[in-house]
């Protein structure tokens, strides 16, 4: 691949999101495997057949698109189940993934992905950037965010990678614990090193 391939993860309630749309800001191609997981699940899609014949229609909305809510509350009640499902979909996703990456024309291309160090995503990528925040603050902003119970966010994390881990394998680190203008400082300052090290 031409293009350096930077990848950005962190765990739920991070703040990815907020620092992926600053590097868009900056003129850097995003591609995120959370859409590409969107694409992969449109209606007339195999994947999403495939999800109404193991399950039925009672996984689809009125409109004939997944029912992610119902999806996610059931995947974390049954492990056999998620599992069952990344069987399906993460091929399909890599394969999305892949044909986005090929297409960027920015100076580096950021790969953005809540699984990104669980799953071979890590492979298509240069570097790796953690988005870290205290597991505290993890906790409040996704209940606030998607309105879930602690419980079911505790069972979201517990499924992620453990958050020293992730530190472990990350060659730079955000800190999301302050200010959103504090988190956006710190793109522009990473950008700069990135452009640096990347760039033709």
């Amino acid at each position: 691949m031409g293009t350096a391939v930077v990848g950005v993860t962190g765990g739920i309630g991070s703040g990815k999101t907020a620092a992926t749309d600053h590097f868009s800001s900056l003129g850097v191609s995003i591609v995120d495997a959370d859409l590409a997981s969107r694409v992969i699940m449109q209606p007339g899609r195999p994947a999403l057949a495939a999800v109404e014949e193991r399950f039925g229609g009672e996984m689809l909305l009125e409109d004939g698109n997944l029912d992610r809510a119902r999806m996610r509350e059931l995947v974390f009640r049954e492990p056999s189940q998620r599992q069952w499902l990344e069987g399906l979909t993460h091929p399909l996703i890599a394969e999305e993934i892949f044909a986005q990456l090929q297409a960027a024309t920015s100076p580096y291309v950021i790969l953005s992905s809540p699984l990104l160090l669980e799953t071979a995503q890590k492979d298509l990528c240069d570097c790796l950037v953690v988005v870290d925040v205290p597991e505290s603050v993890q906790l409040e902003r996704t209940m606030v965010r998607d309105e879930n119970d602690e419980a079911q966010v505790q069972r979201i994390i517990g499924a992620q990678m453990p958050r020293q881990q992730r530190l472990d394998l990350a060659d730079y680190v955000l800190n999301n614990s302050d200010s959103l203008q504090e988190l956006q400082a710190a793109v522009d300052a990473l950008h700069g090193d990135l452009l640096t090290r990347f760039a033709p």
